[in-house]
């Protein structure tokens, strides 16, 4: 057997599955502290599969939690930056675009230094070894532990970045630094967030990390943990403490996937209704289509990896409210405080829920608490609630053609049965724990994101090595070699650079070994 956990602002869901039967499914409050709240939901699924720790052969964890503790600024490092750029970028420092509060929380010294590169790839300058030593004593004299490095082009030769790192770990034996190739692409400023927001996130990501594995322990399961990403695919605990950010977004995913899944669907759009917000995304081939332009974190522009997800205020507790004829619902949200707050359930907020109980399309609480309710007034609310998700699957959709439509989520009551663009909706069988069941299927992944040149190696051959790459990479990080496939692959000529080189990004996935689903 084995277990799926998402971790979310509000609810803690969890699933037992074996093979692709679902044994146990609940909901538990998420906790402050994290580890205890998936405790309470690993303690229930256990019970209802009647399984031991034992029985389990693997532990498959989503979080929000690095994304929520970003976008609130809370429990964050201050963060070093290196940045090996002069003479060139000097007008644009580090941090130049991020919000007031989170730079008051995150930015510690930062420092343009002599080095980069250029599109062609020849150096900017190079790099001296006095100015990087200077900038590591002033970080380590501040009091920053956190640091980011970054540099121009660095996707294109990451040797700059690699000759600092070893400096400020001189200066700095404890220090957790970030790279910007490791996560970012073409693209300095957005490139250099992403590192900034990952080392923001170190110090915290390691003790999350190791109280799912205190979690397990202490309920007797001593088996292979895995941490879901943002592109659907599984990564081992300490990949994830090194780059929490790999996390961001990873709910969605998991809810499109586990819509997938429920419903045997490859291609579809899923619709994820939560308490507070509505999801929408893409399957596209069994996988999340990844977003292919810049996005925005917490007001911070990034271009690291990330699903291609539209976020509404539309959920559960959506507040309703009526000015004349015009009815609204949202964005505010009562949010967690639905079960205390709704008319259903003895509160005396106006919801969506609600409206969904007086309109006669959910059944939970007390529908007796909403029968006075004005019938023109709902009537308005459950077509502006229509109307916000056709809206939304239109904005997702690349062509006209109809798509089937996938509602998953606690507040999948919400919707209607039948939405302008949609083929067909289907609500399956356990969509309130999508999200679960999305990490318990996930796979393991291998990604090579790399510039070769096509005149020195010849396409084929070098497309045959990305591939074998990526595919070492799925068997490494746990994928059954057997089952390892070539998911995607992307070649993106850079013409500004000799020698005919293009940019080759290869995706390999496999089921986890000794798991297929």
């Amino acid at each position: 057997m084995r277990i799926g956990i998402d971790v979310g602002g509000t609810n803690t869901d969890a699933v037992v599955m074996f093979g692709r039967e679902v044994r146990a499914a609940c909901k538990s409050p998420t906790t402050a502290d994290v580890g205890s709240g998936i405790r309470a939901a690993l303690t229930e699924v256990l019970r209802q599969a009647e399984a031991r720790g034992a029985d389990i052969g693997a532990v498959m964890i989503g979080t929000t939690h690095f994304t929520n503790a970003f976008v609130q600024a809370r429990s964050l490092a201050k963060v070093g930056v290196i940045r090996l750029a002069a003479p060139a970028t000097t007008s644009l420092p580090p941090f130049a675009d991020w919000p007031d509060r989170l730079r008051e929380v995150v930015a510690g010294p930062a420092y343009v230094v002599r080095g980069g590169y250029n599109y062609d790839g020849s150096q900017i300058a190079e790099p001296v070894r006095q100015e990087i030593l200077s900038a590591a004593k002033a970080i380590r004299d501040a009091g920053a532990r956190a640091v980011a490095i970054s540099s121009v082009f660095a996707p294109v030769n990451d040797g700059q970045e690699q000759f600092a790192r070893d400096i400020v770990l001189e200066v700095i034996p404890d220090a957790q630094i970030t790279l910007s190739h490791e996560l970012g692409r073409i693209g300095l400023i957005e490139r250099e967030n992403a590192a900034i927001m990952n080392a923001s996130l170190s110090a915290m990501a390691g003790d999350v990390v190791r109280s799912f594995s205190e979690a397990l322990a202490a309920l007797d399961i001593h088996c292979p943990l895995y941490v879901s990403q943002n592109d659907g695919t599984l990564m081992p605990p300490q990949v994830a403490s090194r780059y929490p950010v790999l996390t961001f977004a990873s709910g969605p995913t998991n809810s499109i996937r586990g819509g997938g899944f429920l419903t045997g669907l490859d291609d579809c759009i899923v619709v994820d209704i939560g308490g507070t917000t509505t999801d929408v995304g893409v399957l596209a081939g069994g996988l999340p289509r990844e977003s292919s332009i810049a996005v925005d974190v917490g007001g911070v522009r990034t271009n690291f990896r990330m699903p291609d997800v539209l976020s509404i205020g539309l959920g559960g507790g959506s507040r309703v409210r009526q000015t004349g004829e015009t009815v609204t619902v949202g964005p505010d949200s009562v949010g967690f405080k639905l079960r205390s707050e709704g008319l259903v359930f003895g509160g005396a907020t106006l919801t969506a829920t609600d409206i969904a109980v007086a309109g006669g399309i959910a059944t939970v609480g007390d529908p007796a608490a909403v029968k006075g309710l004005d019938a023109h007034q709902v009537k308005q609310a459950l077509q502006r609630i229509g109307t916000m998700i056709e809206d939304a699957i239109d904005r997702m959709k690349t062509s006209s053609s109809a798509v089937p439509v996938v509602l998953v989520g606690g507040g999948s009551i919400l919707a209607p049965t039948k939405l302008r663009g949609a083929a067909k909706v289907i609500i399956p069988n356990q969509a309130g724990v999508a999200n679960a069941i999305g990490a318990a299927i996930a796979q393991v992944s291998g990604e090579v994101d790399q510039v070769y040149s096509y005149e020195q190696l010849g396409r084929d051959a070098a497309l045959a090595r990305a591939r074998a790459d990526a595919t070492n990479k799925a068997i490494a990080a746990g994928a059954d070699s057997a089952t390892v496939q070539i998911a995607d692959v992307e070649e993106l000529p850079l013409q500004y650079l000799p020698g005919g080189a293009v940019r080759v990004r290869v995706k390999a996935i496999g089921e986890l070994a000794g798991l297929g689903v």
